[in-house]
């Protein structure tokens, strides 16, 4: 698949950062070298994405992976997109380079991260594995993305069974060139997100109310029914918010 780093979209559509946006969220695409992630930020952003992709020369021969794949150049640093999601609030985007000389990078773009997308390509799991356990590692939520390059030759349990995931970690399939597809992604990243806050508001109501119960600090009446709970993340505000 080739990278995505040349911008077609009119001047008029690269979207200028509101002067009003306040709220910064982070999420970082990580994977093996080659699986889409220079195309799948590229695809997704406002705005002509950053990034520092270089050719490919002999100087890199038995250092990052030869370019069987079709691939001609690489990132040596990160890629960068921008998405407006409200007034306030905007969505920045990491992708994080694969080669393996370039990992002492990930911990950095892992700070502050909402959350990840890994990206696998099935012809090569096992260059997964190491984002998948530095992920775990720092405790970033995340969910796995299969880039197809053709026709999928496995299922998306097969796939996950090989990386051995948990049941509770979203596996979806995308197609990083495709705008949409690609939107659909963060969707799902987003819906984990707010699913995780969830459970840990439930535990933390769970937590409080069996150390202090309604009644236990003198009060006549348990709190009302109606008392809305704390605000989680919204979920919809991308779905709204993007074109």
């Amino acid at each position: 698949m080739a990278s995505n780093s040349s911008d077609v979209r009119p001047a008029g559509a690269r979207t200028p950062l509101r002067s009003t946006a306040d709220n910064a969220l982070k999420i970082v695409v990580v994977g093996g070298f080659g699986v889409g992630k220079t195309t799948l930020v590229g695809s997704v952003s406002e705005i002509r994405p950053l990034n520092t992709e270089e050719v490919m020369t002999k100087a890199g021969e038995g250092i990052d992976p030869a370019g069987t794949w079709g691939k001609r150049s690489t990132t040596v640093a990160f890629d960068f997109g921008r998405i407006t999601l409200s007034e306030r609030q905007v969505l920045y985007l990491f992708g994080a380079p694969g080669q393996e000389r370039f990992w002492f990078l990930w911990d950095r773009l892992f700070s502050g991260a909402l959350g990840a997308v890994v990206l696998v390509d099935t012809r090569r799991l096992e260059d997964s594995w190491y984002a998948i356990d530095r992920l775990e590692h720092h405790g970033t939520p995340f969910i796995v993305a299969r880039n197809n390059f053709g026709e999928p030759s496995h299922t998306l349990e097969q796939v996950r069974e090989a990386l051995d995931l948990p049941a509770e970690v979203p596996l979806v399939d995308c197609d990083a060139r495709d705008r949409e597809s690609g939107k659909r992604v963060l969707i799902a990243l987003v819906h984990h997100l707010a699913a995780l806050a969830g459970a840990d508001e439930a535990a933390l109501a769970t937590v409080a109310g069996e150390a202090v119960p309604a009644t236990a600090a003198g009060d006549d009446e348990a709190a009302p029914a109606g008392e809305p709970a704390p605000a989680g993340p919204r979920t919809a505000i991308y779905e709204e918010s993007t074109p």
